[in-house]
Parts: C-alpha cells; structure tokens; sequence
C-alpha cells in the first residue's frame, strides 16, 4: 500500500517524521485554538479544523490529495510517500482512509512547496463536503 504525508518542507528519503507541536502562525485564530487542544469555530458555530485526536502520532493516508490539502497549510510543505514505523492504528477522525502511527520514514518526496490552486481547493471541498454527507456530519 502507498502511504502518504503531507507537512513540514525539506525533508528527504530516509528522515523519520515523528509527533510535534502544533504549527502555528503568528495572529491565526485557529491555529491558537489547535495549540490549546480546541477546536475554533465560525460565526455560525461550525467547527473550523478540528484539534488532532492523536497529537502523540504521526497521520498518513492512502489519499494523495487529502495529504496534498496538508502539506498546502505548511508555508510551502511538501508532499511525502511515507513508509509507517510502528503499528498502523485507524483513525476514525478523517473522512478518507488515514491511520496514526508512532513514526513515519520518508521514502520519497512527491512534490515540493505544495500550493493549491482554487481548482484544487473547489475539488477536494466538495468531495469533503460529499464525505461529511456520507457521514452524517
């Protein structure tokens, strides 16, 4: 199976990704909110990027796009094919296939300086959107 990850820039081939800190940019609401262990919400009350349930793993997914969607929230992260170190636990906290483990290893990098482009975005919302749907969110 081809894992993927997507996150902090300038990794290579043979790095091993573990658990970190929150990113965090200066003024960002939400990522203050995740920091704390909260999740921010919009005006209407709904729930903007929940806080990770397993800040102690590392995720990856099967799901080359969704990883794509989180290398994107990096200032120009990159995109890894990844390889899981230690035991794959499901995660039951994403709408596409994606598993915690304690690390990951690199085994190559997919893209680097990953930006989407509105078309990108429009497409991997509706298929969230369609997937929240399909889970009753």
């Amino acid at each position: 199976m081809r894992y993927f990850h997507g996150g902090v820039p300038g990794l290579k081939p043979g790095d091993l990704l573990t658990s970190h800190p929150p990113y965090v940019v200066a003024g960002c609401t939400v990522c203050r909110a995740g920091a704390q262990g909260q999740t921010a919400t919009m005006g209407d009350g709904q729930a903007v990027d929940p806080s990770t349930g397993r800040p102690d793993r590392v995720y990856i997914t099967t799901d080359r796009e969704y990883a794509r969607f989180y290398a994107s929230r990096y200032w120009y992260g990159d995109l890894y094919t990844v390889e899981p170190v230690g035991e794959l636990e499901l995660s039951a906290e994403d709408p596409w296939p994606t598993w915690c483990v304690p690390a990951a290893r690199v085994v190559s990098v997919y893209t680097r300086a990953v930006q989407l482009t509105p078309h990108q975005r429009r497409t991997l919302m509706r298929r969230w959107a369609a997937a929240d749907r399909t889970r009753g969110r």
